[in-house]
């Protein structure tokens, strides 16, 4: 039964992450939890498990022409080794407290975009982005600094850190919303690689719940990821706020 319920979290996480471009497995860690699966296994299992529906959900985007490469690399190539660091401090520190600051950093930006929308009815989020020579350094530092914060939060608490990623695109880089979920799978995918691989090493994961909830999970990223795409940007937006927000109030409501 308890099987079954991996199963179950898939389906959901795997419809959620392509909807709002993230992966998934800080969703999947408190469920897990709540149908009886013990701590670190909870955790830690969901992380490998979301990388194949992620990278299905992220190639939809890419399809629509919504990936904006430069920030895809530069996340990957600050995040990556941020989040071995991370992976690598669980051994030291609590998560507690970052749970509390992950918490309400998500409960903040779900209601940011309840209140202060960005998204507009006329446009469809894919307005195209300055080009690279056009964007001022202070731009680049600020992605810099996302992807270090993210990186070492998703390898402390083994997650791909896209339910920060996404958001913090959208605000402090003021991408459209639908690039910023394209953008958020294509890192998490790739950053849920190191933190797979150090809690596969330190014996955190188990591999049946990871495929249980990655066969869940992988067709509806598809489908999530085609509504998404299909749904004008300011009620994607406004939907998205009451899913953070919802999220938030979940995240600090379990602690």
């Amino acid at each position: 039964m308890r099987d079954l319920g991996a199963f179950v979290v898939g389906i959901v996480i795997g419809f959620l992450g392509g909807l709002f471009g993230k992966g998934g497995s800080a969703i999947a860690t408190p469920l897990l939890s709540l149908i009886g699966y013990p701590g670190f296994i909870a955790v830690a299992s969901p992380l490998p498990a979301t990388i194949p529906g992620t990278l299905i959900a992220s190639g939809e985007y890419w399809e629509s022409h919504l990936l904006d490469w430069e920030i895809v690399w530069w996340s990957i190539a600050v995040g990556v080794p941020a989040t071995i660091l991370g992976s690598l401090l669980t051994k030291y520190t609590g998560a507690r407290p970052l749970l509390i600051l992950t918490g309400v950093l998500v409960l903040g930006f779900g209601l940011s975009f309840l209140v202060w929308p960005r998204e507009k009815a006329a446009r469809d989020g894919t307005t195209p982005n300055p080009s690279a020579e056009s964007r001022p350094s202070a731009w680049r530092t600020k992605l810099v600094l996302i992807a270090a914060g993210v990186g070492i939060i998703s390898g402390l608490l083994a997650n791909a850190g896209g339910f920060l990623l996404a958001p913090a695109y959208a605000r402090f880089l003021r991408q459209p919303v639908k690039k910023s979920f394209a953008c958020s799978l294509a890192v998490s995918a790739v950053l849920a690689l190191p933190g797979t691989v150090v809690h596969a090493y330190l014996g955190h994961i188990s591999w049946t719940v990871a495929g249980l909830v990655a066969l869940g999970s992988a067709p509806l990223s598809y489908v999530g990821a085609r509504i998404a795409i299909r749904t004008k940007a300011s009620r994607l937006e406004r939907i998205y706020g009451v899913v953070l927000t919802a999220l938030g109030v979940f995240f600090l409501y379990q602690l």
